[in-house]
C-alpha cells in the first residue's frame, strides 16, 4: 500500500517537525513496510526522512530563474525532494492550472527522475452523467501524461469529494479504479474525504493500491490509524 497525506496550506514548521516524529516513530516502531509520503507545505521541507518520504505539493518546471512566487528544482534539490504531486484539483480548479501546464510540468520532473503522483478527477456535474461521461472528462485530464512512466503513482479524486465529507460507494470507486487499471499499470490510490472511519474499507477494495488523505492526515494519530490498517491488510492478504 501507499498512503499519502496532503497538508495543502496547512501546518507551521514546528507543527510539522512534532508531526513527523509520530509517524516516524510509529512506522518504524510498528516494522511498516508500505510506503509513507507526506506533503508538507514549502516551509516545512527541512524534515531529514528515515521510514517516511517526504513529498512537494508543486514545483515550477524550471531548474530556476525569474518565477516570482514559485519554486523550481534547484531549491527542491537542496531539500533532497524526489516526490511531487502534479494535477490535484485544487491546482486545477482553485489555482487556473491548464492541462498543458500540468503536463508541462509532468514532462519536466519526470525528466529529472522523480516520483510524480497524479491527480485525476470529476466535478459533480460530470459525475452525474454517467461513467460514460467521467471517463470521458479524465481522459482529458491524461492529455500529454506519459501513463507509462515508471515512477507514477496515479490518485482518483473525486472533486466533489474532496473535503465535503462524501464519497462515492464502494461500488463507483471499484469501477473507476478497473477502468483506471486497462490504462497503467501504475499503483491506483483513492482520495476524496478519507478518514479512519471509511480508509480501510476503501484500501480493501480492488485495484485500490493506497490512499491520497487531506483533511484527515492533519492529526498525527490519525494518520498512523491508517497506516496501521494498510499492515493489518497486509497480514490478513497474506494468510
Amino acid at each position: 500500500m501507499i498512503l499519502c497525506a496532503n497538508f495543502k496550506a496547512n501546518k507551521t514548521r514546528q507543527e510539522t517537525r512534532a508531526y513527523m516524529a509520530v509517524v516516524e516513530s510509529f512506522v518504524s516502531a510498528n516494522d511498516i513496510t508500505d510506503t509513507v509520503i507526506v506533503f508538507p507545505p514549502f516551509t516545512a521541507l527541512e524534515h531529514d526522512p528515515r521510514n517516511v518520504l517526504i513529498g512537494v505539493q508543486n514545483g515550477y518546471p524550471v531548474i530556476n530563474g525569474a518565477y516570482t512566487g514559485e519554486i523550481a528544482l534547484e531549491q527542491l534539490e537542496e531539500f533532497g525532494i524526489k516526490t511531487i504531486l502534479i494535477g490535484h484539483s485544487e491546482r486545477r480548479h482553485i489555482l487556473g492550472e491548464s492541462q498543458e501546464e500540468i503536463a508541462a510540468k509532468f514532462r519536466f520532473f519526470a525528466e529529472q527522475g522523480f516520483v510524480i503522483v497524479y491527480c485525476v478527477g470529476e466535478p459533480l456535474e460530470v459525475r452525474e452523467e454517467g461513467n460514460e461521461a467521467l471517463m470521458t472528462y479524465i481522459e482529458k485530464q491524461f492529455e500529454g501524461i506519459d501513463l507509462s512512466y515508471g515512477d507514477l503513482i496515479l490518485a482518483y479524486e473525486p472533486v466533489w469529494a474532496i473535503g465535503t465529507g462524501l464519497t462515492p460507494s464502494n461500488e463507483d470507486i471499484v469501477w473507476v479504479h478497473n477502468a483506471l487499471r486497462a490504462k497503467t499499470h501504475a499503483p491506483l490510490l483513492y482520495g476524496g474525504s478519507v478518514k479512519v472511519e471509511n480508509a480501510g474499507e476503501i484500501m480493501a477494495l480492488d485495484n485500490v493500491d493506497g490512499i491520497l488523505v487531506g483533511s484527515a492526515s492533519l492529526s498525527a494519530n490519525d494518520f498512523c490509524e491508517m497506516i496501521a490498517q494498510a499492515a493489518e491488510l497486509n497480514t490478513e492478504i497474506g494468510e
